[in-house]
């Protein structure tokens, strides 16, 4: 069924031990990425554009980000598995930043579009290992409050770089790619210094005591089960329309679509960052499926309504709110992977699919989302993102409860 870690013998009664020194490795590194990202994300799609290509064709370059992830995400958990996951970690890292500073320098469409999928195959091996790492190091006790907290680092690098490349658009839209590829290459650094080189995923892969998590086994599980559709509705609204289409629609509504752009991404990240100051304990302390279902209910209902948010301060608001939900959502749901797969086993086949889950909503949603509005209007198809996460909210409403039991609880 499911394989837990059992509590830190060494901590008293009643006392919850404290975050490892090795996850603040990684979320710093994750505030440095995200600071970079906020950077060029609200002004992607619209540099795209220039190139006199489509609104579709400038929503492809999110997708096949998204897609190139989707693909190299079952090799990443053999790269895992293979050469541990500070190497893979730190390989991808740098993918990224190459990739994503030439962009700076690209002169014709299928260049950015050719640099995006390669930055995918960087972000999915540096996500895959970074969710790995998290699952072995955090204490059992603090699995929600540790996902929130590496969460909270990319929300709160996104509320400051938006609003940071929304000014810097006024230089025009090359330079922030470069500055964007100059931080990542930064938190690989911060990662390379500081992370310990011993990889604990290699001491233990050949352990015949905890063989590896197959992904057979784990889709027998209904937590799993629902976590994948969860992840999918997750990508489709939070990863791939909020990121190619808002900025799209911001630029159809706003006479400064880059600003309106940046201050609602920003909004949407605070909304986000606020939520998850509380709701990684509260997922340690009343379970995982509440905090989902409930984020899952809110970020449908507020994005739905974004197509309709026509001055700056609707949209802001809408955005927050939306991401209010997703704050709900995204620590129990990374608590239910740790669940699921234990400490003492890896499963990075198991986090490759959950990814690719992910991914795969982030590529469908800005291609149907961007042709429905086109064709009928932005707020038809942003209502469609609402639909996708009812359905997602109502499957886990059939998902089991993954929190363990404390030790009085087993004992009885």
């Amino acid at each position: 069924m499911v394989n837990t870690q059992q509590s830190s013998e060494n901590i008293p009664v009643g006392e919850k031990p404290k975050i490892p020194t090795e996850i603040w490795v990684l979320v710093a590194a994750a505030f440095i990425i995200a600071l970079g990202y906020g950077l060029i994300a609200p002004i992607l799609p619209q540099f795209v554009v220039t190139f006199d290509v489509s609104l579709a064709a400038a929503s492809a370059v999110v997708s096949i980000f998204a897609g190139a992830r989707l693909l190299f995400a079952p090799m990443s958990g053999a790269l895992i598995d293979r050469i541990g996951s500070r190497k893979v970690y730190l390989s991808g890292l740098m993918i990224v930043a190459i990739t994503t500073g030439l962009v700076a320098f690209a002169q014709e469409y299928w260049q950015i579009l050719a640099l995006r999928g390669i930055a995918g195959i960087g972000s999915t091996m540096f996500t895959v290992s970074a969710m790995g790492l998290i699952v072995r190091m955090a204490p059992i006790e603090i699995r929600g409050r540790c996902s929130s907290t590496y969460a909270s680092a990319f929300l709160f690098g996104n509320i400051i770089g938006p609003v940071v490349g929304a000014a810097l658009s006024t230089l025009g839209m090359r330079p922030p790619f470069a500055i964007y590829g100059a931080t990542v290459a930064l938190a690989a650094f911060v990662v390379w210094a500081k992370m310990p080189k011993v990889d604990a995923s290699l001491r233990k892969k050949d352990d015949p005591n905890n063989p590896p998590l197959r992904f057979a086994e784990a889709i027998r599980d209904s937590a799993y089960r629902s976590a994948l559709i969860g992840a999918f509705a997750n990508g489709w609204s939070n990863f791939g329309v909020r990121v190619a289409t808002l900025p799209l629609f911001a630029a159809a509504v706003f006479t400064n679509g880059g600003v309106a752009a940046g201050f609602a991404m920003a909004a949407f990240a605070a909304g986000n960052a606020l939520c998850l100051q509380v709701s990684g304990d509260l997922a340690d302390k009343i379970g995982r499926k509440p905090l989902i279902v409930t984020g899952l209910v809110v970020n449908a209902i507020f994005t739905a309504t974004i197509g309709f948010g026509t001055n700056i301060w609707a949209l802001c608001i809408l955005s927050a709110l939306a991401g209010a939900g997703a704050g709900l959502v995204n620590p129990a749901q990374q608590a239910v992977l740790a669940d699921v797969i234990g400490s003492e086993r890896a499963g990075g086949k198991v986090l490759a699919n959950f990814q690719m889950a992910q991914d795969f909503g982030a590529i469908t949603g800005p291609i149907l989302v961007g042709a429905i509005a086109s064709a009928i209007g932005f707020q038809y198809g942003f209502m469609v993102c609402g639909v996708i996460g009812l359905l997602a909210a109502v499957a886990w409403m059939f998902g089991r409860e993954t929190l363990p039991k404390t030790k009085v609880e087993t004992l009885d």
